[in-house]
């Protein structure tokens, strides 16, 4: 009897973090970003990201550059893995795409400033300086590492929408149309978040039904637990009826439109649009509170309609749509997998076997730092809460900065992502050496609250970032000589 309570408990336990994510983070979040990474898949050329991430460019403008736009996105784990792919498709070199992937969970400036106001400026000033740092230093090892399979995709990188090497002002428009969307599904700011008109629809029994929800799904804030709202029931309803009309509209629609694609289209419009609204149930019906996010969802999905039908011929966006397609394809049936399974591990481990170990910034409290953000993966921007809380149940300031350092970069769902993308080798090897550098932010932060001198730790990370520079400067000179070696030999 315990034995199928149990199965039950962790059953329900994956399926209400399945249920939460899919109502709470894919529509504003995911499904933008797959579109922005098939529109640069399609409609940018080769040339215009190779000109600033590629693996030829200088890496004091490729490394920075990648940090910089990573730091203008403020997405989790999940959602920067479609726009990481859809840069490293295009041709931006191994190192820098990693630094991209690296730095808009961890160090983007929402995060940043909502770590500053929550928790405390030194920790968010810690929190940038060390993502930053290794961002870019994860990047160089993984391009010191990789460097030949980063020759070949060089190589394989050329395709036929790379024609020229310069992005046309429509495609700049319509690329931020895109983004916006992104955006306005994470930023909190009152001129989004305000309600400026009300509806209340006269549907009876929705308070009943939501009261219902809360206890069929777990729902507990500490343990990332979201639960799910009668809200977020009819975006999965519209989410499965989209999937269902993408795939027979969107599948083949690089050979031509069908009956499918419009509809296909037309519920993405509509499951956007539902969840850019605030709805609250009780007992005399549903509130719809508009948003100001609605009316930016509106205005960006108009911009979008109005480019796409003047400005693009039918077969690019035929190639957009495609793309798109791809990446969900590609990535999303690994995310739902990802997300149960994490949800199951949520029911298992306790908050409190971390809160005991990392009340010191020992190796060993740094390292549950580590696994907790690992395994218990919260949303973007929730992980700042969550450090609040175990900052006032006494964990260390170290441990606490390892956490927040992992928790924005890695999750289960990640991880199986980006294994089809690059590959499992790369990915575990990315997985090691950020839990490797979050451990050392961790160590290296709490030794300075503890007492050890700044300009100590400044200058091991100067020197670190020294002998990464150096060790592959060494290593590149040394395979383009192996290169025109090869070369001499068989001429």
């Amino acid at each position: 009897m315990e034995l199928s309570n149990l199965a039950l408990r962790l059953f329900q336990g994956g399926l209400g973090n399945l249920a939460a994510y899919l109502a709470a983070h894919v529509l504003l979040c995911l499904v933008p970003a797959f579109f922005v990474a098939g529109g640069l898949a399609a409609l940018v050329p080769k040339e215009a990201v190779t000109r600033f991430l590629g693996r030829n460019t200088p890496r004091y403008i490729s490394y920075p550059a990648a940090a910089a736009a990573g730091s203008l996105l403020a997405v989790c784990s999940c959602t920067i893995v479609p726009l990481f792919a859809g840069i490293y498709k295009k041709g931006a070199g191994l190192g820098p795409a990693i630094t991209f992937l690296f730095i808009a969970p961890a160090a983007n400036i929402l995060a940043l400033a909502y770590t500053g106001v929550a928790i405390g400026g030194d920790i968010a000033l810690a929190r940038i300086v060390l993502s930053w740092t290794f961002g870019i230093g994860i990047g160089m090892i993984m391009a010191l590492i990789f460097r030949r399979d980063d020759v070949t995709h060089d190589e394989d990188t050329n395709d036929v929408f790379a024609m020229q090497a310069k992005v046309p002002a429509r495609t700049w428009v319509f690329m931020l149309a895109l983004v916006a969307i992104l955006v306005f599904g994470t930023l909190k700011v009152g001129l989004l978040t305000n309600t400026y008109a009300r509806l209340t629809l006269p549907i009876a029994g929705v308070d009943r039904f939501q009261a219902a929800l809360y206890r069929l799904l777990p729902f507990d804030a500490s343990k990332g637990e979201e639960g799910v709202s009668a809200q977020g029931v009819v975006m999965i309803v519209l989410l499965a009826l989209t999937g269902i009309s993408a795939w027979l509209g969107l599948d083949k629609v690089d050979q031509g439109f069908n009956r499918w694609t419009g509809l296909s289209l037309g519920l993405v419009v509509l499951t956007l649009l539902v969840a850019a609204v605030g709805m609250v149930p009780h007992a005399d019906g549903l509130d719809v509170f508009l948003t100001g996010k609605l009316f930016g969802v509106m205005l960006a999905l108009g911009v979008i309609a109005y480019l796409a039908k003047r400005s693009f011929d039918p077969f690019e966006i035929q190639q957009w749509l495609w793309e798109s397609w791809r990446f969900v394809k590609q990535i999303f049936p690994l995310l739902v997998v990802g997300v149960f399974f994490v949800g199951v591990l949520r029911q298992i481990i306790r908050p409190e076997w971390i809160e005991s170990l990392a009340g010191h910034n020992t190796l060993l409290g740094n390292m549950a730092g580590v696994v907790f953000g690992v395994f218990m993966y919260f949303p973007t921007l929730v992980e700042v809460p969550i450090a609040n809380m175990f900052l006032s149940l006494g964990m260390h300031r170290g441990p606490l900065l390892a956490y927040l350092m992992s928790d924005p970069e890695l999750s289960l769902q990640s991880i199986l992502i980006l294994s089809t993308i690059i590959g499992r080798f790369k990915a575990w090897t990315y997985v090691g050496w950020v839990a490797l550098f979050s451990l050392l932010s961790g160590l290296l932060y709490g030794a300075w609250v503890d007492g050890t001198s700044l300009l100590l730790i400044i200058l091991y990370l100067v020197g670190l970032l020294g002998v990464l520079a150096f060790g592959l400067t060494w290593a590149e000179r040394r395979s383009r000589r192996a290169i025109v070696a090869g070369q001499t030999r068989t001429s």
